[in-house]
């Protein structure tokens, strides 16, 4: 099992997501982003690639499609909140984006 972030955690590895688009829900302690495409076949297309790279890490998106547009919320539901899990896929979902 993951550990939730530390203060100082949260600052190196959300803060920049932030800054890059990402939002904090507080109320669930996770962030969320929505990505748009040209079309669907370039959003699926992503989503494919990024279901690949969760799975190696054993951790999976919230998220939903229709057509172009992906809407993403990452959080680890084990930890009750934010760990390093989900910074290293929000960073991967954005240079692959």
């Amino acid at each position: 099992m993951a550990d939730k972030l530390t203060e100082t955690q949260r600052a190196e590895l959300i803060e920049p997501l932030l800054e890059g688009g990402w939002t904090h829900d507080t109320s669930r302690n996770a962030i969320s982003k929505t990505f748009k495409f040209k079309n669907f076949v370039q959003a699926f297309g992503w989503m494919t690639q990024i279901a690949i790279h969760a799975e190696k890490l054993n951790h999976h998106p919230e998220w939903s499609n229709v057509y172009s547009t992906v809407n993403v919320t990452l959080t680890t539901h084990d930890a009750d909140g934010l760990t390093e899990l989900d910074a290293k896929l929000a960073q991967r979902m954005d240079a692959l984006a």
